[in-house]
């Protein structure tokens, strides 16, 4: 399943600066120390799958850019480089392209100066693309998106996501080929229609943004109900704490670009 497993990944340290990420309710200033406690046990749970794990350096500059997954889209046959819809974001793109082009032979960009476009707004399954519209992404970077991947093989389907809710992926996440983690939320809409849902537990919103990454599932600590759905399902879960990520509005998919260059 090449849409879960995977032999590399990049993460980015966070900065001091993250004090002033972006929010949309502030519930509280992330503790650095915790934050960099928690990012290196992620960054170790991904090492430990076999896959080869680049940390970037901090960048005092971008507040957000621990958040590396909004940069960039990355396939087997190339990576796409992403136009992040918050003005304050858009040089961590280009702060990206380098160390995606060291491990690529072909890296696209979203160029479009109207088209904006977040990789938190994009699940890729085994079968298609799926990208959600949101305050982040637009028609036309969907638009550009599409134009972009098409030689590739990959075919893109614009979906919604819900009112209030930052990123597509902030509910849901894809669990293997034809699994999905989702809140009642989004699935109500519709949009996996053709897939198996496993619907979070009532009150753990938050949980449904985890990551299937090679054997494991990389998922936030301190939803016991939908883990333990998880776990009877049968997937191997692996807890991080991500307390700090989530007062920005941070997940585990947020935290690294997971991929295997062709």
């Amino acid at each position: 399943m090449r849409s879960c497993h995977f032999t590399h990944a990049i993460a980015r340290r966070p900065a001091a600066s993250i004090t002033r990420g972006l929010r949309a309710v502030d519930t509280g200033t992330p503790d650095l120390g915790l934050m960099q406690s928690h990012h290196d046990a992620y960054c170790a749970a991904l090492r430990g799958t076999g896959a080869t794990v680049t940390v970037l350096d901090p960048l005092d500059a971008y507040p957000d850019s621990v958040f590396v997954e909004d940069t960039a889209l990355c396939l087997p046959e190339g990576a796409v480089i992403m136009r992040p819809g918050a003005p304050s974001r858009l040089g961590e793109a280009a702060e990206m392209q380098p160390h995606l082009r060291a491990l690529y032979s072909h890296v696209r960009r979203i160029e479009g100066e109207g088209s904006f476009i977040e990789g938190g707004d994009i699940l890729v399954t085994e079968t298609e693309i799926l990208v959600g519209r949101s305050a982040r992404t637009n028609a036309a970077g969907i638009a550009e998106l599409t134009r972009l991947v098409a030689d590739w093989g990959h075919p893109v389907r614009e979906v919604h996501t819900p009112p209030g809710v930052l990123h597509f992926k902030t509910d849901c996440s894809l669990m293997d080929g034809d699994t999905i983690l989702s809140t009642d939320r989004l699935a109500a809409s519709g949009c996996f229609q053709g897939y198996q849902v496993i619907p979070v537990a009532p009150g753990e919103e938050a949980a449904a943004n985890a990551i299937r990454f090679n054997a494991a599932v990389l998922f936030p600590a301190g939803f016991p109900r939908t883990r333990d759905r998880l776990v009877e399902a049968g997937f191997a879960v692996t807890e991080i704490g991500n307390s700090e990520c989530a007062k920005l509005d941070g997940g585990m998919s947020c935290l690294s670009l997971r991929f295997s260059p062709g």
